[in-house]
């Protein structure tokens, strides 16, 4: 409750703004907790190898645990996970991570706060360089708890997944690196908080409150409403320029209730997908086909809007020639390219896939 109160007074006073100054800061911090613990995790078990031969070793993991698509057949499965790389690629890959980073407000948001079009560009691919290391201060911790932690995985009590990385924080690091530790789950907790709240208000403020409420106000005024917003907010997408809005209406409810149907038809019907988490992919998968469906036949038999509303919002209807005009020189260095920061990432995610595999 203090951290959430302590986001709230940040958020209400600084806006956007102290939102991501915070998150920066809280980023290195949550580094600064789990580097350590997978480091002196990782001594405990013998290295990267023991690692391995423990895990070989456990009932629950066993060797699949290491190997990316092993179990992962059609009909034939047999990983921890229970999805075949059908749900894997296309109702994780696709649909929920693809969704997640072009369509979440939180993320949004924060590359629409950038100075320039070049800087919004980037700030998504220079997300990825870190993000690709993220697993190894996440996913090795995960796997030393299941070797080391006797009784991980209860139903209920101390003993689930979800507090392995507190329990580890418990057994292996001292006094001073484990208050460094909790700052850092607290730190984790209050930048998921701030991405949350700021979305909120903004979307209250500005595309609900100020769309259908009160029009024509300046903008001091919904700055203080979003600051209102904020407050009982805390205490309690777009390539094809034919879709209407009412065509996104239906497709976002079919498709909650595609993704409805696949979880009920899974859970106490006759439908085996294999686990729930497999079932969950297998859900994603279903709505976005069944989205993409309805909305086609909705926009096609709806009003399109007009092409001077969509002007910016829309692929091919974007003006790139002013922005281009005001563009800072020293942004069109070599290395600010967006296409060059996403071929580097894309080349390091391969790399690190490969390392993996083999």
């Amino acid at each position: 409750m203090l951290a959430a109160a302590i986001v709230l007074v940040y958020i209400t006073l600084g806006g956007l703004s102290s939102a991501i100054y915070n998150e920066v800061l809280q980023f290195f911090v949550i580094l600064a907790g789990l580097v350590p613990l997978t480091i002196v995790g990782l001594k405990v078990v013998g290295g990267w190898s023991g690692l391995q031969d423990k895990i070989a070793a456990t009932k629950a993991l066993g060797p699949l645990a290491l190997h990316p698509w092993e179990g992962t057949g059609v009909g034939n499965v047999t990983n921890p996970i229970g999805a075949d790389w059908i749900a894997i690629v296309f109702g994780l890959g696709f649909v929920l991570s693809f969704g997640y980073w072009t369509t979440n407000f939180a993320e949004v948001q924060r590359a629409l706060a950038a100075k320039n079009l070049s800087a919004a560009r980037r700030t998504p691919l220079i997300a990825a360089f870190p993000k690709l290391f993220i697993p190894l201060v996440v996913v090795v911790p995960g796997l030393i708890a299941a070797v080391t932690v006797k009784g991980l995985g209860a139903k209920t009590g101390d003993l689930q997944f979800n507090n392995a990385v507190p329990i580890l924080i418990s057994q292996y690091l001292p006094n001073g690196m484990l208050g460094i530790a909790i700052t850092g789950l607290l730190a984790a907790f209050m930048a998921g908080v701030a991405a949350n709240v700021t979305a909120f208000n903004t979307v209250v403020s500005y595309d609900l409150w100020q769309a259908y409420v009160r029009k024509d106000e300046p903008d001091e005024y919904y700055v203080r409403f979003g600051r209102i917003a904020t407050v009982i907010g805390i205490i309690i997408a777009m390539f094809w320029k034919r879709a209407t809005p009412w065509a996104g209406f239906w497709g976002l409810a079919s498709g909650t209730f595609a993704a409805v149907a696949v979880h009920f038809l899974h859970s106490r019907g006759p439908l085996d997908l294999g686990s729930p988490l497999a079932a969950d992919f297998w859900g994603a998968g279903a709505a976005f086909v069944v989205d993409v469906v309805v909305t086609v036949a909705v926009s096609l038999a709806t009003q399109p809007k007009p092409d001077h509303e969509l002007r910016g919002l829309v692929w091919g209807l974007t003006e790139t020639e002013d922005t281009t005009a005001e563009e800072d020189p020293a942004e069109r260095v070599w290395w600010r390219r967006p296409a060059v920061l996403g071929g580097l990432a894309l080349g390091l995610t391969a790399l690190l896939y490969l390392v993996f595999v083999f």
